[in-house]
């Protein structure tokens, strides 16, 4: 084998080992989330209601890239919120750096979920079991209903009892049944 040949042999093994080290990190996900039931995120939630996103704001605090979103409460289910709510996420957009942390969510302006909250004294909301604790809400413009998918739904959780990953969660349910089933456990906790 000449030098030449050689040398574009271990240019193609270092350009194939990029590759693979690039599809590696974008196809591997780094949180591990153990799973909550329903009922153990209504009773350990602070608050829970269903909110509409206004808008999101970002801010570096003790090196980390945070978002501080904002909602109106449209229906309060849990817990004492006034009109407006902010809620904090780790993760965010800062010039051209995205910081993104798997499990947690990502609001968008306008849309509505249902979250469950939980606070520490002095500091906004957090979403509490992040992509668990987040119910999107869908409107189909053609029948005028309204359904709910939880985040985690497409995450594989942890689930401690039978120590095996699995995916779980609330997917296309309507919204009243939503409703009925978070009322039943939330009547549990008292």
């Amino acid at each position: 084998m000449s030098f030449i040949q050689r040398r574009r042999f271990l240019w193609m093994c270092f350009l194939a080992g990029l590759v693979l080290l690039g599809l590696t990190a974008a196809f591997a996900n780094g949180t591990t989330l153990a799973r909550l039931r329903f009922e153990e995120l209504a009773q350990q939630s602070s608050a829970v209601a269903r909110l509409r996103c206004l808008g999101s704001e970002f801010h570096w605090e003790r090196g980390e890239l945070w978002t501080e979103t904002r909602f109106e409460v449209l229906e309060r289910n849990k817990g004492l919120l006034s009109g407006i709510v902010t809620v904090r996420t780790i993760g965010g957009i800062s010039g051209h750096l995205h910081s993104h942390v798997d499990g947690v969510p990502i609001f968008r302006s306008g849309e509505e979920v249902y979250l469950f909250l939980w606070e520490r004294p002095g500091e906004p909301y957090r979403v509490l079991g992040w992509a668990q604790g987040t119910f999107r809400i869908a409107h189909n413009a053609d029948t005028g209903n309204e359904s709910v998918t939880q985040d985690s739904a497409l995450l594989p959780l942890f689930d401690p009892r039978t120590r095996t990953f699995r995916h779980g969660g609330i997917r296309k349910l309507p919204v009243e049944i939503f409703q009925l089933k978070l009322r039943k456990a939330l009547q549990q906790e008292n």
